[in-house]
């Protein structure tokens, strides 16, 4: 065994007619070769690759019309690609089928300036769109770390170190271009700011992981760059401690743009990854937007409530080129954590509790992982609740797997039982399956699954994800 395998699903065959007919259709821009069939078939989860049958790079909605089209014709599932860079299996082709590559719809196709507003095509990276909006004096503020597509965020209702100040993709996409599973072509929403017309449709598609269409075209809010910016980092004696000073500084009021913990077995991977000398404690990261004299005040504010909370070394960064030295390597923070044990997989787990909870939640995560042989660095987006742990295990060690899943269970059933949510941003995916009936009840599940009944009868898009098709 080298690495754990998904949930047990049957290959659909691809007929070879399906093949002819996609290569007729895009040419040369179908690849049935398997290095590009394993580029496809495999994310940043512990699970073995599943590889897509072909790989069909789309540049238009119309392009996925017809290779959605075709599939539909002989019952091939189809699994949307932005990126890659998912950690719970949503990309993999557990049914096989055909992989949908998005990221040649790499246009921004307009930018509303008056409006706050900008709509790109599905492949267009959160770093390329910000590129394009340099010069407007405006930004796209969701970052969840990686350069992930807008399309994937979209569908894995991403969030990141931003959402304290500007929500999650929930809150920041206005309108979708999506093709359903019978090839219609739907577009919700408007550029209006808010509307009470009909059912939500675009917050249906935000967050479903390719299970009921294929985003191609995503209309987002966009934001004025703050005037001024201001970053800090601050060190703690243990980790109730600096949970404690997030909790304070929310319920302030403190309006802080990002806050991120990051424990001290995290530091050690990111001092050595990323050069830096920072103290091995648990640590926070924070960034202020404003004015000037409104980022002083809320800095101030901060540094008096972590030093209530025993936090030391606050120090702050104001030039450009240090804050980014120190946001780089929180955001190398997961690359330099698999350093900590070479050769190893990561089986990411990330739950949300209720800020009231957070540092009973995290206090008592850090027991569990006290008592386990696997390194299991914590870092969190703490400002809205949400944590994560990486658990590094040995791909050949099968006993591994089964001790990070058992960790994983505790922390998620620690979650749930505080009112929290499983899966705070990675999504569903395979991986928290199993998690879902517990938090949201079986009846809730059942009305989940009549909507993907409804709109993806036959089961085509992205199968065996976020829950089994029959109950």
């Amino acid at each position: 065994m080298n690495h754990p395998a998904p949930p047990a699903s049957v290959r659909r065959p691809v007929p070879a007619e399906l093949l002819e007919a996609l290569k007729a259709a895009f040419g040369e821009r179908v690849s049935t070769s398997d290095a590009v069939r394993a580029h496809h078939g495999r994310d940043e989860s512990p699970f073995d690759p599943q590889l897509p049958d072909a790989v069909v790079f789309a540049r238009s909605t119309e392009d996925v019309q017809t290779a959605v089209k075709l599939c539909g014709q002989y019952n091939v599932p189809i699994i949307p690609y932005g990126n890659g860079s998912s950690l719970e299996g949503h990309l993999l082709a557990v049914e096989g089928g055909v992989s949908i590559d998005l990221s040649e719809m790499n246009q921004v196709l307009s930018i509303a300036a008056e409006d706050l507003t900008a709509t790109v095509q599905a492949g267009v990276s959160r770093k390329a769109l910000n590129e394009a909006l340099r010069d407007t004096g405006l930004f796209f503020p969701i970052d969840p770390g990686a350069d992930a597509s807008i399309g994937g965020m979209s569908a894995t209702r991403a969030s990141g170190t931003n959402a304290v100040r500007y929500g999650t993709m929930r809150e920041n996409v206005l309108g979708l271009t999506v093709v359903l599973a019978d090839g219609r072509i739907v577009k919700t929403g408007t550029r209006a700011r808010k509307s009470s017309a009909g059912y939500d449709l675009t917050r249906l598609f935000v967050g479903s992981e390719g299970t009921l269409g294929v985003i191609t075209e995503i209309t987002v809010r966009i934001y004025p760059q703050p005037e001024a910016v201001s970053a800090a980092v601050c060190t703690f004696p243990s980790m109730g401690a600096a949970v404690k000073s997030v909790i304070e500084t929310i319920q302030l009021g403190v309006p802080i743009a990002r806050v991120e913990f990051v424990d001290s077995l995290a530091i050690r991977a990111i001092n050595r990854h990323s050069n830096l000398t920072l103290p091995e404690s648990p640590t926070l990261f924070f960034e202020f937007h404003g004015t000037e004299a409104g980022v002083k005040e809320q800095a101030e504010t901060v540094q008096q409530i972590t030093a209530d909370n025993a936090g030391s070394g606050f120090e702050w960064a104001t030039r450009p080129e240090d804050r980014s030295r120190l946001w780089n390597a929180r955001h190398s923070a997961y690359f330099a954590m698999l350093q900590l044990k070479p050769g190893c997989r990561a089986v990411t787990t990330d739950v949300c509790v209720p800020i009231s909870r957070l540092a009973e939640c995290v206090v008592e995560t850090e027991q569990d992982l006290k008592g386990s042989p696997l390194p299991c660095p914590i870092v969190g987006h703490v400002g809205d609740g949400n944590f994560h742990v990486a658990m590094l295990i040995d791909p050949a060690k099968p006993e591994e797997f089964e001790e990070a899943e058992r960790l994983n269970r505790r922390i998620v059933e620690r979650a749930l039982r505080m009112d929290g949510t499983c899966t705070g941003e990675h999504g569903v995916g395979l991986h928290k399956m199993g998690f879902l009936i517990d938090e949201h009840g079986a009846d809730a599940i059942d009305a989940m699954r009549a909507i993907k009944h409804a709109l993806d009868p036959r089961n085509l898009m992205n199968p065996g994800k976020i829950f089994s098709y029959t109950a």
